[in-house]
């Protein structure tokens, strides 16, 4: 027999789909449309939050209950490709893809499984001691996230990224265009040259 406390969080989420349902289909009109999957309330301004509750990337009429197929501008995902098994982040890929303007773009940051502190990697990977690590299905690196984009239809950018020899790279991206905050330039626990945290950060466009 379910306990208050149960029923409490059921009802807690279910409040929360509803208001989130409401206001994406009051919002997905807008232009530019720009949304952010798995936000969790955190989202900068022009862009849509939106929260697995109602707007899941493995639940393909989520996507058609709020979207037309080539219609969305720009998605960014912030550390969500890590808790989908390698399978489901293509077809999470493909849903995107489906959705997304031709020239239109998605942004993705995971843990990045190059990165040479052992520390990190500690942190980071499948089963890990960092924040969200127990639900981690893949830990990517520059090479395995790009292979999956491409494999989806898409033209792949590399942001920031270790290589497999510990060297990193780092494109200058424009935070309007989508901002990562566990990224070199915005994540509090690096200090100057020392890269205490980044992601593996690339953008995936749809072709013309």
């Amino acid at each position: 027999m379910p306990t208050i406390y149960t029923l409490k969080s059921q009802l807690s989420c279910l409040i929360k789909s509803l208001q989130g349902r409401y206001r994406l289909k009051r919002l997905a009109s807008s232009n530019p449309l720009r949304i952010v999957i798995g936000s969790s309330g955190i989202y900068d301004k022009g862009w849509i939050g939106t929260d697995i509750e109602y707007l899941n990337l493995l639940k393909p009429h989520d996507w058609k209950r709020f979207f037309l197929p080539n219609s969305i501008d720009a998605i960014l995902a912030e550390h969500v490709w890590e808790h989908l098994t390698t399978d489901e982040g293509f077809a999470a890929a493909q849903q995107c893809f489906t959705y997304l303007k031709p020239g239109g773009y998605l942004r993705v940051a995971v843990p990045d499984g190059f990165h040479p502190n052992p520390n990190y990697i500690q942190y980071v990977k499948v089963g890990g001691c960092g924040a969200g690590a127990h639900d981690h299905k893949v830990l990517y690196d520059c090479t395995s996230l790009t292979a999956l984009f491409e494999k989806a239809g898409f033209r792949v950018k590399l942001l920031e990224y270790f290589d497999r020899d510990g060297n990193f790279h780092f494109v200058e991206w424009d935070p309007n265009d989508g901002t990562i905050r566990r990224s070199k330039r915005f994540d509090p626990r690096n200090h100057g040259e020392e890269l205490n945290y980044t992601s593996l950060i690339l953008d995936a466009y749809k072709p013309h």
